[in-house]
């Protein structure tokens, strides 16, 4: 049997919005059933490990793994049927400004790294997050991404 290896993504993004706490419920059952085209657009255009985390007052956290975010939303942009998600997921955001939801992400800097700052003190070990993310280069070289206020959902970082 041969087994296949598949290259994950190497970046990681977090980012936040808000979604309108009267229509939380809704936005929840709405996640639960994502339609499948969506589903498999998302991975075509490039995202992976994409998990959305809600806080009840309405705090969304995503978090998703791509070789350029900027470049999968551009796909993503591409779609028909992002276009139909983005429109019917549009009301439940609030500080959008006439935006999509994807462009309204604001980015969050990522300043901690456990495995990454494990590996520095004595190399990599078997079976952590460094062995799956293929030769991410450490947080220390990646380019600074620029700081966001993230009480502020007007900014637009990718």
């Amino acid at each position: 049997m041969k087994r296949f290896i598949r290259e994950v993504p190497v970046r990681r993004y977090c980012f936040v919005l808000r979604v309108r706490p009267d229509r939380l419920a809704e936005y929840r059952a709405r996640h639960a059933a994502v339609w499948p085209e969506m589903l498999r657009a998302l991975r075509a255009a490039g995202w992976h490990d994409y998990a959305l985390f809600l806080h009840p007052d309405g705090l969304l956290v995503g978090y998703v793994r791509a070789d350029d975010l900027a470049a999968a939303q551009a796909a993503m942009a591409r779609t028909e049927v992002n276009a139909r998600w983005q429109a019917e997921m549009a009301p439940f955001f609030t500080e959008l400004d006439g935006r999509r939801p994807d462009e309204g992400f604001v980015l969050l800097e990522e300043i901690f790294d456990l495995d990454e700052q494990l590996a520095s003190l004595d190399g990599p070990h078997p079976g952590d997050a460094r062995s799956w993310r293929l030769g991410r280069p450490p947080l220390s070289a990646q380019p600074p991404r620029p700081a966001e206020d993230p009480t502020s959902h007007q900014k637009r970082v990718i």
